[in-house]
C-alpha cells in the first residue's frame, strides 16, 4: 500500500480545520439536503435550476468533507518550541528583508493546508517558505523567482508566533 501523505501543521491550523469539518457536517450538509427536498417539490427537475444548483453545491461540500477528513487524519502538527528559537521552522515568524537595500517583510511559516499570503501565513511548499526553513538569523538565503531568476534575502529575526 502506499505511503499517505502527511500534511504538516501548527496546531492552531489542525483546529480550524476541524472547525470548518465540524461546520460542514453539521450546519452546511443539513441546509443543502433541506435546498435539495424543497427544489424537488417544484417539479421537473431536468429544467430545474435550484436542484442543480443545490446538488453542484452538495458535490462541492461533500468533496471538501473528504479532503479535511483525510487532512485531519494524516495531519503531522509540529511543535516549534521543540527547535531552536534562532531556526526557521514551521509555525514562526520570521522577519527578513531582500539584499542589500530592501524593506522587511515578516511571514509566519505555516502547513500548505493553512497557507493564507495576504494575512502573513506562508506555507512551507511556498519557494519562500521552503528556502527559508532550516536557516537562522542573519543567515542569507537564496529564493528562487520565476523565469529562473532569483533574490537574495537576509534573516534579520526569528521568533514564536504569537
Amino acid at each position: 500500500m502506499a505511503e499517505e501523505k502527511k500534511f504538516p501543521m501548527t496546531a492552531e491550523g489542525l483546529e480550524k480545520l476541524k472547525n470548518e469539518l465540524n461546520d460542514l457536517i453539521m450546519n452546511q450538509r443539513p441546509a443543502i439536503t433541506s435546498r435539495i427536498q424543497e427544489a424537488r417539490s417544484f417539479g421537473d427537475l431536468s429544467e430545474n435550476s435550484e436542484y442543480q444548483s443545490a446538488k453542484d453545491e452538495q458535490a462541492f461540500v461533500e468533496g471538501r468533507i473528504k479532503q479535511l477528513q483525510q487532512m485531519i487524519q494524516f495531519a503531522e502538527v509540529i511543535d516549534s518550541t521543540k527547535v531552536s528559537s534562532k531556526v526557521v521552522t514551521l509555525g514562526k515568524k520570521v522577519t527578513f528583508n531582500e539584499v542589500p537595500d530592501g524593506e522587511d517583510e515578516s511571514y509566519v511559516i505555516v502547513g500548505s493546508a493553512e497557507s493564507d499570503p495576504l494575512s502573513g501565513k506562508i506555507s512551507n511548499d511556498s519557494p519562500i517558505g521552503k528556502s527559508l526553513i532550516d536557516h537562522k538569523v542573519g543567515d542569507q538565503v537564496e529564493i528562487p523567482l520565476p523565469n529562473n531568476a532569483s533574490m537574495t534575502v537576509k534573516i534579520k529575526k526569528v521568533e514564536k508566533n504569537s
